[in-house]
Order: structure tokens, then sequence, then C-alpha cells
């Protein structure tokens, strides 16, 4: 016996609907929408399109309707940080995009009221420009005073959807507001910042019920006004690393997308000096654990470097310019893919050439060599992330997991295992859509209830593939 519940899964580049089928020996999802994300400039700065969103997840819910399919919740997720600002109920415009410039000049605004050793302590966070207390110190003074809330991006959709305006908390820990130790909103430290602490909802977690559908919701989906929505890991490194099958004690995990989230799951935060200095972060994860982990640019390199080659009127076809990386021959050069150079949109190969050229290393002539040297460059920073995350935490690791669509591209998880002389094994693809239902399906009753039972319920359905470091893989 199975049930059905729907994962709006938002991720930087696209978004989608999923139905997800949870049993006690089933797990298995059927994409019922996809639709595009990305920024979009405006004259003041990049936005996201959250309207768009809003309206493509309806018409991805309304198609399941359609279909006969009777969901028992829904789930939403999304990247981090990126935030709207309310007054009454309305929108004071589109939420900014974490690549906007204007970050920059909130960083020095907060450090000037709070040094980072002791926002460390606070918040557990590693320094990341977009954080969101730097976003709110960049903020319109005007618009900021005008707000009466601030809802993270899965949040807001969710009170579109229901009405209830709160913040989950896996998403929340990574705002720089939230008490690392109580997991809590830390309002002295908001007051600190000269925020208000009424901008706040209240917290919820993984798995409570948010509230149930809108009459004009349940009107334009066709779904029932009872359905509820469930609160999961909504930032969706947090449902990625509950569905990294991890059995083992030693397993690390590196989410990979448009970024690679490296690290491991503790039972408490690390905040030793050398935690901070290395900038490893302790984000919330499902029923209270930690995930400390360091940020790596991820596949972002990647993409938009192809949209530069496309740009310039090439034709990419991403099987076949792995297949060129990979048979590119002799040393290939590396560079830093944890520097900020690489963070906002634009000429990507330029970039990587300018940090090579500056340093006296060749470039790479084309775009099989490109790519060689970005998947290189990757596989030595998540190599290097996953023994600083084993150091730091005092946690030895044997195994790496890969998830999210990195664990698709089967050179750079053949090159981090290499690298890191560690077996990677690489699945499942969809781990935060498949995170996202496996705690709404917990909170009906349709699974076990440990996190440990949900990763053998993945460990029993989903395909993976394991890399030796040898060169050989099954």
């Amino acid at each position: 016996m199975s049930l059905a519940v729907s994962a709006i899964d938002l991720g930087a580049t696209s978004g989608r609907v999923m139905v997800g089928r949870v049993g006690a020996d089933t797990l298995s999802l059927e994409q019922v929408a996809r639709f595009p994300n990305g920024p979009v400039a405006l004259p003041d700065g990049l936005h996201w399109d959250v309207q768009a969103l809003y309206r493509a997840a309806l018409g991805g819910l309304r198609t399941a309707a359609d279909a006969g399919v009777e969901l028992a919740s829904i789930g939403i997720d999304s990247w981090a940080v990126d935030y709207a600002l309310l007054r009454h109920g309305r929108t004071l415009g589109e939420p900014f995009h974490y690549r906007d410039t204007r970050t920059a000049r909130g960083v020095e605004a907060v450090h000037a009221k709070v040094n980072f050793p002791s926002l460390y302590a606070r918040n557990g966070l590693q320094f990341l420009a977009f954080n969101t207390a730097y976003q709110l110190a960049a903020e319109d003074p005007g618009v900021l005073a005008a707000a009466d809330r601030l809802l993270l991006v899965p949040d807001l959709l969710a009170y579109y959807l229901t009405g209830a305006q709160v913040a989950e908390r896996t998403n929340a820990s990574t705002t720089g507001l939230l008490d690392v130790a109580t997991r809590e909103w830390d309002l002295a430290l908001v007051e600190a910042l000269g925020l208000s602490p009424s901008l706040l909802p209240s917290l919820v977690s993984p798995g409570e019920r948010i509230g149930a559908l809108s009459p004009e919701v349940a009107h334009a989906t066709g779904l029932p006004a009872s359905t509820p929505v469930t609160a999961v890991g909504s930032h969706d490194t947090a449902s990625a690393v509950l569905a990294a099958p991890m059995r083992e004690t030693g397993g690390a995990y590196i989410s990979c997308g448009t970024w690679g989230l490296v690290g491991v799951e503790t039972a408490t935060p690390v905040l030793s000096d050398a935690a901070r200095e290395a900038n490893f972060t302790n984000e919330g994860g499902v029923d209270g654990r930690t995930r400390f982990l360091h940020n790596v640019m991820g596949l972002w390199l990647l993409s938009e470097s192809i949209r530069a080659w496309e740009r310039g009127g090439a034709a990419i076809d991403l099987p076949t310019l792995l297949a060129q990386a990979a048979a590119v021959e002799g040393p290939v050069p590396v560079f830093d893919a944890n520097d900020d150079v690489f963070t906002a949109p634009g000429d990507m190969p330029a970039r990587i050439g300018s940090w090579l050229g500056e340093r006296g290393l060749p470039v790479p002539s084309s775009p099989a060599q490109m790519t060689r040297c970005i998947i290189e460059s990757l596989a030595h920073a998540f190599a290097d992330a996953v023994a600083e995350a084993s150091r730091l935490s005092g946690q030895a690791v044997d195994t790496i997991h890969v998830v999210g669509g990195g664990a698709l591209n089967s050179l750079l998880c053949q090159r981090t295992a290499d690298r890191a002389g560690l077996p990677v094994v690489a699945g499942p693809v969809e781990a935060t859509a498949l995170g996202n239902v496996l705690v709404q399906a917990r909170a009906l009753g349709a699974t076990g209830q440990s996190i440990e039972s949900l990763r053998d319920l993945v460990s029993r359905t989903q395909d993976v593939i394991t890399y030796q470091p040898s060169g050989e893989h099954r």
C-alpha cells in the first residue's frame, strides 16, 4: 500500500512538480511538470520571477489532479537565502537573486555591528556574501522599513498556497539569523543588526503541517481544499542529504548541482576556530541534525561556460563534450573553484582563462580542454572539502555519496574518487525530490520514522553506481 504526494522542487535553473509514491517498499517519482528558472535583469538588479514559478507550480498540480492523482500532501523546497519582503500580505517587488552584486555592500555594514567570529559563534555559518543577513543590510531602507514580514522562497510559495506565513527551520538556518544551538531566531542578533524581530515568522520543522489549500488554489488546481501543505527540508540540500543512502557510518556527501555542497552529517554543530577559518558551515538538517559542509562553486562553472560558447555560436552537446573532455591527454591545469570571481553570471571561460594566465598556468584552448579543466578543478575542490570535513568534525570518511545532477557526470564522479582515494557512490540523481516526498510520507505514517529507515528505503529502491579510485566502476 502506498500513497501519493507532490514535491514542488525549485532549482536555480529549473523547477519541477513531481508526484512521489511512497510505501514500506515503494519509492518512485514521476515528473508532471518542468519549467525554466533563472535571473531576470531589472533596472535595480537581478531578481527571481517568483510569480512565474508559482503559476507553473499551480499548472503542475493541476496536471496531477487532471490525471486523477489523489495527492495526500504537497511539499516545497528551493535554494536558500533569498527572500521576499511583504506588507499586509503583499510582496514588495520580486525577490533579489543571490548573484546580484548588491550583496557585497551588505557585508561591511553587518561586520561593523557584529564581527565575523562573533557571528560564527552565534549562527555557525561560513562566510558567503549573499547570506540573508548581508542581503538585508544591502536592502533599500525605505522598502525594509515598509515591510512587516520576510519569507524565504519556499515559505513564500507555501503562503501563496495556504495563506500561512511560516519559516521552515532548515532553510531559516541559512539566513544567519537563527541561533545555531537552539535553532530558534536569535532576536538579540536581529536587533543588533538593526532589524525588526516582527519581520520573522514563526518557525516550523520538517513534517509539520503548514496549512490546507486556500479555496482559490483548490479551484485553480482541481485539488481538494483539504489537501495539506507539509513542511519538508525546504532547503533543497537538506532534502537531498536526507535521501543520500548513507547506510555506513563513514559517509560523506556531495549534493552536486549548480552548487556543490560537500560535507558530513553531525549530531551537533562544529564551531571551532579551525572550522571557521576553513569556512565550513553548520546548516540545519532534518530531525535537528547538522549539515557540516563547505560550498564549492559546482556545475555552475560548466553550465555558465556552455552558455558562453553557445552565445558565441557553438552548438554544444553535453554528452559529446564530456566524452571529449575525458579523452584529453596530458596534465590539465587546476584553478580554485571557490574563488569569488566565478560567482556572477558572465563569460566563464574567459574568467577561468584570466585566473590561470595571471598565475602562469596554461590556458585551455578548446571547449573540451576547458571542460576537463573545470572537472579536474571541481574534483580537486570536492576531495579537499571531504578531507577537511573529516578532519574538522573528527568523523572518519570511507565513502563519498554524490547526489543530484552531478551523479550523472561520470567523469566528475570518477575523478573525485581518484583524487580523494575513496569510492564514490553516485545517486540518486533525484535526491532532493526524494527527500521532499519522504518527509511528507513519514508525516502521514507511510514509512518508518527514523532517518536511517528512510535511507534504507532509498537504498532498496534507487539505482546507484559505485566508482572506485582504481579507475574502474561497477
